[in-house]
Parts: C-alpha cells; sequence; structure tokens
C-alpha cells in the first residue's frame, strides 16, 4: 500500500490542479498531486485549445469587461469576483509566458488570450514536477480522510496501473480539482469528468450552488466528440432535404439545432463561411475537430456533415461547490475547491463559462485555492484520519454499467435536460431517487481497478438528483436553465444551494453572501 504524508493535497491534474499544486508550493508547502490520469494530458483542456478571459491593466477596459460580463450573466455573476479573475489571469498568464509558453505575436505583440491545450499542458505539467511536488498519475482517489475535528485530513483511493492497488496520503488539507461532471457523454477530453470530487465533497456535508445550470450541450460531428464550438462561428446549416436553417446567428444556433434533434430530424453543417485564407490556420488550431471528417472522406468546408448535440453538463455548465471565501475555501474545513468543480456563477452567473471564462477561473481558483490550503495545512496536526464514504464502494450485486445507463437515460436527452419541464424534472427524479436507494442499500460490484467505475457510477448519480432538484427549485428559465412551462425570468436573483445524498435539499443563499 502506498501510503504519504504531505502539507497540501491536490487531486486533479488539469490546468486548475497544476495551478494550485504551483501556488501551494510557492507558499512554502509539501505537495502531492494525484490525478484520474496522466497530469497533463487528461480532461478537456489537454485535449484542445481554449480562449481565456485576458484583459491588459485598462481601468475602462476592465470596468467594460466585468459590466459586459455581468449583464450575460443573467445577473448572477460578482462584480468583485470578476475583477479579482480578470486580475490574477492577467498575472499567472505572464507567469506561463515565462515558463517558456509559444504565445503567437502579431506585428510584435504577443497574443495571449489563447491556449493550445497540449502545449499549455505539457508546460505546466513540467513546472509541477520541478516545483519539488510529488505527481501520482492514474491514481483517482474515492474517498476523503477526516481527522477528530471534522476537517479534511488528506484521501485514499486506488493506482490503476497497479491492479487497483490502494493508496492514502495523509495532508493538512485538500484541493479539489477534478473537473466537473459530463455524464460520460463522449464529449470530447471528458471521460474523466464523472463528478467524483462532488460526492467526496458531499459526504462531510459540502454546499453546491448554481447546479440547476447544467445543461451544457455543444455542437459536434456525428462521427466525433469535439465539441470546440468556435469552428461553428462559419457554419450554414441544412435540414435533411438540404434547405437552410435560418438561424440568428451560426454561434447562436443552439436552440433552432437542438428543437430539430429533440423531434428526431437530422441536422446538417457546413463551413462554408470560413474565409478561404484562414481553412489551413482552423485546421492547425483545431485539428482534432477536422481528423474524424478527414477519415470520413469529408471535406467540412465543402460537403455538408451531419452534427449532434452532446451534453457537456458542469463541465462547460456553471454549477459546482460552493466557495465561502477569497481563497476558494468550502463549506467543510481545510478543503478548498478549483476550476470545474466549483461553482462558477462568481464569474458566469446563468451561463456557461464557454472556455474563456472556465479557463481563466480554472487559472485564478487554481492560484487562490493553492494558496489558501496552504495557509491552512502547513504544520496542521492530523489526528486519527479516517475514511469517509460508501457509495459505489460496498460491493454488492449492482453492475456499474447499467447504474450508468440508467443515469444517461435521465439526463441525456434533449428532451429531458434541454427542454425541461417540472413534470419531466419529477420524473426523472423518481428514477433516479430509487436508483440512488438501490446503490446504497444493495451495493455496486467493484473489485480492484473496478471500484472506481462503481465509484463514478454512483458520482454520476448523485450528480443528476442534485442538478434537477436545483432545475426545480428554480421555477423560472434563466440562461442555462430553460423551463418549458415557466419561459419567462422571475425574481430569482439570487443563487440556489443544494446538498444531500439520501434526503437532498435546496435553500436560497444567504442575502449577505450573495451580495
Amino acid at each position: 500500500m502506498i501510503e504519504l504524508d504531505t502539507d497540501v493535497l491536490v487531486l486533479g491534474g488539469g490546468p486548475a490542479g497544476a495551478w494550485a499544486a504551483l501556488a501551494a508550493g510557492g507558499a512554502g508547502a509539501r505537495v502531492v498531486l494525484a490525478d484520474k490520469g496522466y497530469c497533463g494530458t487528461s480532461g478537456p483542456t489537454a485535449s484542445g485549445g481554449n480562449n481565456l478571459w485576458y484583459v491588459p491593466p485598462d481601468a475602462p477596459a476592465r470596468e467594460r469587461a466585468i459590466g459586459e460580463r455581468f449583464e450575460q450573466s443573467a445577473r448572477l455573476a460578482d462584480h468583485h469576483w470578476m475583477a479579482r479573475v480578470i486580475d490574477e489571469t492577467y498575472l499567472r498568464v505572464a507567469d506561463l509566458a515565462s515558463f517558456g509558453y509559444p504565445f503567437p505575436v502579431d506585428g510584435g505583440v504577443e497574443r495571449r488570450g489563447s491556449l493550445q491545450g497540449p502545449e499549455y499542458m505539457k508546460r505546466m505539467r513540467r513546472r509541477v514536477h520541478r516545483s519539488g511536488a510529488v505527481i501520482l498519475d492514474h491514481h483517482p482517489a474515492l474517498r476523503l480522510l477526516v481527522d477528530d475535528s471534522g476537517a479534511v485530513a488528506g484521501a485514499s483511493g486506488i493506482a490503476r496501473q497497479r491492479d487497483g492497488e490502494p493508496w492514502t496520503v495523509r495532508a493538512g488539507a485538500v484541493v479539489l480539482a477534478t473537473g466537473g461532471c459530463a455524464f460520460l457523454s463522449g464529449a470530447f477530453g471528458t471521460n474523466v469528468d464523472t463528478g467524483d470530487g462532488h460526492l467526496m465533497a458531499a459526504e462531510l456535508g459540502a454546499e453546491m450552488s448554481g447546479m440547476e445550470f447544467s445543461s451544457a450541450y455543444a455542437l459536434s460531428p456525428a462521427y466525433g466528440s469535439h465539441t470546440k464550438g468556435l469552428m461553428m462561428q462559419f457554419a450554414t446549416y441544412y435540414a435533411e432535404d438540404g434547405t437552410r436553417i435560418e438561424v440568428p446567428h451560426p454561434l447562436g444556433a443552439r436552440t433552432q439545432v437542438a428543437e430539430r434533434l429533440a423531434a428526431g430530424r437530422k441536422v446538417y453543417a457546413r463551413l462554408d463561411q470560413a474565409p478561404v485564407d484562414l481553412r489551413e490556420a482552423m485546421r492547425g488550431a483545431q485539428p482534432n475537430y477536422f481528423l474524424p471528417l478527414d477519415k470520413a472522406g469529408i471535406d467540412p468546408f465543402r460537403d455538408r456533415y451531419e452534427v449532434r448535440m452532446v451534453l457537456e453538463g458542469t463541465v462547460r455548465g456553471t454549477g459546482g461547490l460552493r466557495i465561502t471565501g477569497d481563497d476558494c475555501a468550502t463549506t467543510v474545513p481545510g478543503l478548498y475547491a478549483a476550476g470545474d468543480v466549483a461553482t462558477r456563477e462568481l464569474v458566469s452567473g446563468a451561463v456557461s463559462g464557454g472556455g474563456a471564462y472556465n479557463g481563466a477561473w480554472a487559472i485564478s481558483s487554481g492560484t487562490w485555492a493553492g494558496r489558501g490550503a496552504a495557509l491552512f495545512g502547513v504544520g496542521r496536526a492530523r489526528p486519527r484520519p479516517v475514511p469517509v464514504g460508501r457509495a459505489g464502494l460496498e460491493p454488492g450485486p449492482l453492475d456499474a454499467a447499467e447504474v450508468v445507463r440508467a443515469v444517461q437515460e435521465e439526463t441525456l436527452p434533449l428532451d429531458r435536460n434541454l427542454f425541461r419541464t417540472r413534470a419531466g424534472l419529477r420524473d426523472s427524479l423518481t428514477s433516479l431517487d430509487a436508483l440512488w436507494e438501490r446503490i446504497t442499500s444493495q451495493g455496486l460490484a467493484g473489485e480492484g481497478r473496478d471500484r472506481l467505475r462503481a465509484r463514478s457510477a454512483a458520482a454520476m448519480a448523485a450528480h443528476a438528483r442534485w442538478c434537477y432538484r436545483a432545475a426545480l427549485a428554480r421555477e423560472e428559465s434563466r440562461g442555462l436553465h430553460r423551463l418549458e412551462d415557466l419561459p419567462t425570468l422571475r425574481r430569482f436573483e439570487h443563487r440556489l444551494l443544494v446538498g444531500g445524498l439520501d434526503e437532498p435539499w435546496t435553500a436560497a443563499e444567504p442575502r449577505e453572501v450573495a451580495a
């Protein structure tokens, strides 16, 4: 059995986890980073590129950026946090440049508003390694540890490449950077994002916020899973008979396309609006978008190709663990959250963070969480830490694949999760609650490495129940959350909290916190 002791344990090796490890180490902490996959290659950032919410230190420009984002957020974002994210992102991107990241140069000036995921994460892994942190690749966490005081004191899990050998890391503080939950929909790079961190935190009583804003779907070629939407700004859409589908703007085509797909009709796209001199650059910027099309013998600039909508859930959506302070602390002592596992309402409100805002949030929240964890964890005694958690960890007759299918039946269909109705949400919750009762009363099969599949299946079930309970509690349509039987905005200009496992609950966030 692998046993380690450290000041700060970071769970997750995407951008948020990497920045957290660097910040914690820079604050004098000993750091261990444990990743479900291989740090630097797993997750949606490493699989593609994304823009950043990058605003140079020009006061009027930053004020405009914050004001515009606040209105886009359906007035649920927070001015203080948006200003902090802009400032921290600017500083850390300068660090990234010093790490040798090759930003493109235009007219003698570096353009720092976008990142190529593979190059970005390769350099972040190298930097984390050189900082002295211990990196545990393919070491997913299954449970958090708590001490006698109720504070988090580490985590335990399995080593996937050692036939599921157990590991334990005792730590003064833990940063969760485990990503959101895309319900194994096949969205590009998201198969590691099954909500495991949310489940571990909820077992200690952590609260979540913004979980109703979880119905983020993205367009993908039917022949692939690449959901980066920037290509679609050049798209023209067509029905099965070849007639053009009129959309308000190519990037705003989601509703028109989704309505047709939900009705069982096919939709096709062609990138014929892309300038000829830009097409090779598009291929270079997002090669994974074009790869499956090329293999199918399709030239997307000339030929129509079928598209589909893929659920990205709380990866590109907004909800996650509730943040209680500037250091990204959660409602559990010693536990910090960064990146997609944390709520992004503070910068995105009711709308998707997309790539730009989520990318900036990962950098900023990772930095703050790492510093906060170091301040909390360095030198802290950890009397008798014990593991907490049981859902998906107790052997039983249920099969993990069966649980995943049952969750997906309620979460993936457009007419369930995008075009929501209160009756549909209640029907789904009836099924999901019954599934959860079976998980906790009967147990899930899983030995060795299969323990991770069982635990992830349980996490997906828990995640779906929080999302739909929060959706029922928000009796309006706002941002990503759309209720067909309540299509207008009402007086819900506040955030909603959700928590609990066997008996989930919802509540309005207290006014003094939401202000």
